[in-house]
């Protein structure tokens, strides 16, 4: 895409400072659904979504190739509350309505199991966001889901988030208030005593537990993620070794960082998202978070992008320990395309979108150049001025690709579709689409058996070299829904490349309504 039609679409965007877009714009720049393709997708939800019902209802996993459960995730229900916002998007009334008389059952105040440690970070991202965001579709654009005599149903949601914040409280009960991420509620309510934790850990806590404030009135749940999200703007204990970039190990005790190594992969991910997103909230109160998050992108622009020396035209994120570059990335950090995107919109800044076009399509082609067309969790690659060279093994796919696999697994992941669907929601080019539709696709029929889907152990290998036997909810609450919705009409729901959004997702891609 040419850097001046990214500028024209920053002018154009209703962001601080930009002008509104005129009428020819819109209509040159009116995305069209693709209904046959939005259809197969829904298809691929029903499919996840039954053999789940019909085989491991109302346990956590489908164990998908032997028809099994598991309850990784406390026993509570995780496939049904991370889906629903998914079935409500993709207007699936029967599904939404099974997930509904499911929901208001739970108890949230215990676990069915004694001394079972509850992830806060998972359960908040999963769960608590599940709830949040079907209840804001619900009372919202997606209201004529349900029928009148359900619609004690739809509060029920925002009754059992509250309920289920109030049994989580209790991790923020520390010297400094950064949480504890395991918390335990049976036989007796506890934390494990944990003396670190991480930036994406307590560093994703602030969108949920800000919206669950808003909705409710009560401001103490804002008032806890705020306040550990202090050590995160205002880093003490080891310094960062670029500005804005920060370490993996926070001491709960002190609020001091440990180390200097981080990047924008797992540990530290999602810390760096929900800074531009809380802009994307409230703008006016959260203007500190949006500086914050420039200045680790302008540090990640310049000091980890980094070119393989086989194929200069790709851009991956390296990471760091302190300021040594280790060229290594994965699947996780695939996001960063979508939300250097999405800052870019906001902030009227073209720089930012086309670097995120670059990530995303760079990333893409981890996908393209693996025999089963899938990104591996973990890949290496050699910068041109490093004098390293690929293994002796790996050098002639190197040589082709630019990466090579350290790690073959796929778990069902989202995140390099993700920031295609920012790609092609921001510049309307199809070939953005295509590349999601490719993947979707090589995701479909690899990671289709038995009875819904599983992960693959070897993007390597052509055939995937055999399946986990394990169906992640983030499949059916993420990887299915950036996928549908890259196909599907234009709603409140879609990321608006001109402005006026209503909806912010959250990194488990549950939308919540922005701060009116």
């Amino acid at each position: 895409m040419l850097f001046g039609t990214v500028c024209a679409v920053v002018a154009l965007a209703i962001s601080p400072g930009c002008a509104k877009p005129s009428a020819s714009f819109l209509k040159r720049r009116r995305l069209e659904a693709d209904a046959s393709k939005a259809s197969q997708v829904k298809q691929a939800f029903r499919t996840a979504w039954n053999g789940y019902y019909e085989h491991a209802f109302p346990h956590d996993t489908l164990l998908p190739l032997t028809g099994g459960n598991s309850d990784d995730r406390n026993g509570l229900g995780v496939t049904a509350i991370d889906a629903l916002s998914t079935a409500v998007v993709m207007e699936e009334k029967a599904i939404v309505d099974q997930i509904l008389n499911y929901t208001a059952t739970i108890d949230f105040s215990t676990t069915k199991e004694a001394n079972s440690s509850i992830s806060l970070f998972e359960t908040n991202i999963r769960y608590l966001g599940g709830l949040i965001a079907a209840f804001d579709l619900l009372k919202g654009p997606m209201s004529n889901l349900v029928d009148d005599d359900n619609s004690e149903l739809v509060e029920a949601l925002l009754t059992q988030a509250t309920t289920l914040a109030d049994s989580l409280s209790i991790a923020f009960d520390t010297p400094t208030g950064i949480p504890d991420d395991s918390v335990f509620l049976n036989p007796t309510r506890r934390i494990g005593g944990s003396a670190t934790n991480g930036p994406a850990g307590f560093g994703t806590l602030v969108l949920e537990w800000t919206r669950l404030s808003d909705l409710t009135g009560n401001k103490t749940y804002a008032q806890l993620a705020q306040r550990a999200q202090l050590y995160l703007m205002s880093p003490t204990g080891e310094p960062e070794p670029y500005p804005g970039l920060i370490g993996y190990t926070v001491n709960i005790k002190d609020g001091k960082f440990q180390d200097q190594s981080g990047g924008w992969g797992g540990g530290t991910d999602s810390f760096y998202e929900y800074l531009i997103k809380m802009y994307l909230y409230d703008p006016a109160e959260f203007s500190y978070y949006k500086d914050r998050w420039v200045t680790a992108a302008e540090s990640t622009m310049q000091h980890l992008a980094s070119h393989p020396s086989t194929r200069p035209d790709l851009t991956f994120l390296a990471q760091y320990n302190g300021k040594n570059i280790n060229n290594w990335s994965g699947h996780l950090a695939s996001f960063a395309g979508g939300n250097f995107i999405l800052a870019g919109v906001l902030l009227g800044e073209a720089r930012y979108i086309e670097f995120g076009l670059d990530l995303a399509s760079s990333y893409y082609e981890t996908y393209r150049r693996t025999p089963a067309r899938i990104g591996p969790e973990g890949f290496q690659w050699v910068a041109a001025d490093d004098g390293r060279s690929a293994p002796k093994e790996q050098a002639d796919f190197y040589n082709k690709a630019g990466f090579w696999s350290i790690s073959g697994g796929y778990v069902l992941r989202p995140e390099t579709i993700e920031s295609l669907y920012y790609a092609y929601r921001v510049t309307g080019d199809q070939k953005y689409r295509d590349m999601v539709w490719k993947a979707f696709s090589a995701v479909r029929d690899l990671c289709a058996g038995g009875y819904g889907f599983s992960g693959l152990k070897d993007v390597m290998r052509e055939d995937g070299g055999g399946q986990d036997d394990f169906q992640q909810s983030f499949f059916l609450a993420e990887t299915l829904k950036y996928s549908y919705l890259t196909f599907a009409r234009d709603s409140a729901v879609q990321f608006q490349a001109r402005g006026g959004n209503e909806f912010v997702f959250n990194t488990e891609a549950h939308p919540f309504r922005v701060r009116q």
